[in-house]
């Protein structure tokens, strides 16, 4: 068993407490960005416009995450400054997913930039994000399950839970590193990637979030099993359907090009 019984604060500067919340989130956000620039440049792409891109994507997905926790949970905010002050935890994933999304479609779009191809580029590191952004609820004591008496638990209050933070934690690693070698060695066509982000991420999600005592609700309705399901079929149709359409190509080619 484990469990963090100091206060969330990493460092104190000029009196600013520095909580380990922002830092890890952080941290993911920039190694992301790093590593997604590499391997844009792998595929032949200026990686400036991953650079680019992040300038829109990260401010505007946070506060994406941000909202659509609120829109959820508003009781827990009684003030404008409460629902801008995110040191103290509560950001949804999934409400800062669509967001990067929708921006990003329409920043490449602007610029005539295949949208999946750079999204391919991209979607491996997002895993990894998450993955080292969990352990924010951690120090936050948050996002935990049911009481459970096993030997990994996480004490809260003296009482072991289940630690769901960590079970989406290792999940997501074990995801990036699943979509970063189909990136590089299995990957035919441009989204197939990302479409399997969707389908494994919606599976890891939907199961971690029934372990959850701080689910988001939509009347008797978990919100984030609900988007799970739809990132699994979504997901899964965009597979299907664009390697369908490499398979039409590769033959296509093929019937232009006969082997002699």
């Amino acid at each position: 068993m484990f469990e963090y019984t100091g206060n969330g604060v990493a460092i104190t500067l000029f009196g600013l407490e520095v909580r380990w919340y922002g830092v890890l989130i952080v941290t993911g956000m920039l190694l992301a960005v790093l590593l997604s620039s590499r391997e844009v440049k792998r595929k032949g792409m200026p990686e400036d416009i991953v650079y680019d891109l992040s300038l829109w994507v990260l401010p505007l997905g946070v506060i994406g995450a941000r909202l659509w926790y609120v829109l959820f949970e508003p009781q827990r905010f009684s003030s404008l400054w409460d629902v801008i002050n995110l040191r103290s935890g509560g950001l949804a994933i999934q409400g800062g997913v669509m967001v990067g999304l929708l921006v990003s479609w329409i920043y490449l779009h602007r610029r005539n930039i295949s949208f999946l191809r750079v999204a391919d580029c991209i979607i491996p590191f997002l895993p990894l994000a998450q993955a080292i952004g969990r352990w924010g609820n951690f120090f936050n004591n948050e996002a935990y399950g049911y009481a459970a008496n096993i030997p990994w638990a996480v004490l809260i209050d003296g009482k072991p839970h289940h630690p769901t933070f960590f079970y989406e934690s290792a999940g997501d690693f074990l995801l990036f590193l699943f979509l970063w070698y189909f990136l590089r060695k299995r990957t035919k066509v441009d989204g197939q990637t990302t479409s399997l982000y969707f389908v494994f991420y919606g599976i890891l999600r939907f199961i971690v979030e029934g372990f959850r005592t701080d689910s988001l609700y939509f009347g008797a309705l978990r919100v984030a099993q609900l988007l799970a399901i739809g990132g699994m079929l979504l997901g899964l149709l965009g597979y299907v359907v664009l390697s369908k359409k490499g398979e039409k190509s590769l033959n296509a080619d093929k019937g232009k090009h006969p082997e002699r």
